[in-house]
């Protein structure tokens, strides 16, 4: 008898629908799974005919062809063991039920039969929803986050045989439903706060405004001036996500398999610090199939580059493109993928191999020039502020007064953005930092005496077109935590301060 139960594989972030075909026939004994799938899936005729007689049910006795269907695409993970094993229950007239048609079925199954928690859940219950079935029938680890989706009836399964009966009617699992604004809501117990740093008011500034137009950072500074520590409070000042946001980022983290048990979004933004060992498939993504990388683990956060020049120079260059466009696109033989990319960097280094300043370095000109020669100028032409991290002085570590709080600069960070979104209403751009070249002539109108200004800069500091944008920009983002409609020499003149201090080190 022939069997046909729904399912679905991930790809990129994306879900797309699979019918898993089951023909239970005649002759000697055998499972043959076809539809190109991968070892996983070749790998799950043996976990599921255990857990078939594990379950109390009977394995098939003839010859079971199994196909996933369509045969040309890729079929990855264990996802695919509950739905084979109730395609063969149901081939077999072991279960007799007509609600196979109407629920996609996801779940790796244990030995005993229960049902393991699996990866991309989110994005295929978007796709249940959008091929208009009732519901999906996924672990129960697994049903938060599928209930985030509106209009979808989540079953959550504990086991094979409450899978089968549920299907039969014999029991009913109530639908699981998830409260997003609750979720929300919940409050959040973070340790890190920028009231713990001392000093470095003038980084603190300058972090605020890379934060209201969500522009990338670089900090150069001496080791111990506290550059990490000023990068992990960067989130405590962004905006919080939108709900369009934590559904994106959460179908990332859910494909690389970073979501709780029983979690349902991710409704913090990321921050994501990979070592400087990281490789080009660590950063970007990639490997045979390709998955994430470390930049689509920070898409919508942050994405902290410790030491830069000790990165590999061939793994910072494939990040200009993913700068710029806020995307990045995967070609390997197993297909093409494009995750979405749009973080906010934020890198350090030292300014100096000996980590002092070049007036106080024992470091000879070529090897601080070696040094610095490591990261591109393209590179830093896509880094829209550069500020000095310098040391801290006694009389401001001992001070007892407390600094300004991560709540009081998220406040005006927030305000900012919200004209942001005002301004680019309808608009893909989200904020200063992904203005494009219409939104500069519109939106960062100079008056001539301030053009003037902007140009004798360009001239002296001898900065590159894309800086000359990047200038505006962030010139448009001060203006926006001043609450001015119009800019001014003193927004620009800010701006330009933010960025000549890579021509005074890289000259």
């Amino acid at each position: 008898m022939l069997a046909r139960v729904f399912s679905a594989s991930v790809n990129g972030i994306e879900a797309s629908p699979v019918e898993v075909e089951v023909n239970s026939d005649y002759g000697d004994f055998r499972v043959v799974i076809v539809g190109l799938p991968d070892a996983a899936v070749r790998e799950s005729q043996d976990r599921v005919l255990t857990a078939l007689s594990n379950s109390g049910y009977r394995p098939p006795m003839g010859r079971t062809t199994i196909n996933l269907a369509p045969a040309d695409v890729r079929k990855e993970g264990p996802s695919f063991d509950l739905p084979i094993a109730l395609g063969m229950l149901a081939a077999s007239e072991q279960i007799i039920t007509d609600q196979l048609d109407n629920f996609i079925l996801i779940g790796e199954l244990a030995l005993t039969g229960a049902v393991r928690p699996c990866r991309g859940v989110l994005p295929i219950a978007i796709q249940a929803k959008r091929d208009g079935l009732i519901g999906v029938l996924v672990p129960k680890d697994n049903a938060p986050e599928a209930a985030v989706v509106e209009g979808l009836q989540v079953i959550p399964i504990q086991n094979l045989r409450e899978a089968a009966q549920f299907l039969e009617g014999e029991i009913k699992i109530s639908p699981v439903k998830v409260d997003v604004s609750k979720v929300f809501d919940q409050p959040v117990d973070d340790p890190l706060d920028f009231a713990d740093v001392k000093g470095q008011e003038s980084v603190k500034r300058a972090l605020e405004i890379a934060a209201a137009g969500g522009h990338n950072i670089l900090m150069i500074g001496p080791p111990g001036t506290g550059k990490s520590m000023l990068a992990k409070r960067i989130p405590t000042i962004l905006p919080p996500l939108t709900l369009e946001e934590a559904l994106e980022t959460t179908k990332i983290h859910s494909i690389v398999g970073l979501m709780r048990a029983g979690q349902a979004l991710v409704t913090q933004r990321p921050f994501r610090a990979p070592h400087h060992t990281a490789s080009d498939a660590g950063l970007l993504g990639g490997n045979i199939n390709p998955t994430p990388g470390e930049i689509s683990l920070a898409h919508n956060g942050v994405l902290f580059l410790d030491e830069l020049p000790e990165f590999k120079r061939s793994v910072l260059e494939t990040m200009r493109q993913p700068l710029e466009e806020g995307h990045v696109t995967i070609s390997r033989a197993a297909g093409t993928m494009t995750f979405p990319s749009q973080f906010m960097l934020v890198a350090a280094m030292n300014p100096t191999p000996d980590g002092k300043m070049p007036g106080e370095s024992k470091s000879s000109p070529r090897e601080i020039q070696n040094y610095l020669g490591r990261i591109s100028g393209p590179l830093l032409d896509r880094i829209d502020i550069h500020v000095e991290v310098p040391a801290v002085r006694f009389r401001e570590m001992s001070e007892a007064r407390p600094g300004e709080t991560s709540a009081e600069i998220r406040t005006r960070v927030v305000a900012a953005r919200r004209r942001q979104i005002e301004r680019f209403a309808g608009r893909p751009v989200t904020c200063n930092a992904r203005m494009g070249a219409r939104d500069l002539k519109q939106h960062c109108r100079l008056d001539e005496s301030t053009l003037n200004f902007l140009k004798m800069a360009m001239d002296e500091y001898k900065l590159s077109a894309r800086a000359y944008d990047r200038i505006l920009k962030v010139s448009r983002t001060i203006a926006d935590l001043a609450g001015s409609e119009s800019l001014t020499a003193e927004h620009v003149s800010e701006a330009i301060q933010l960025r000549s201090l890579d021509k005074q080190l890289w000259g």
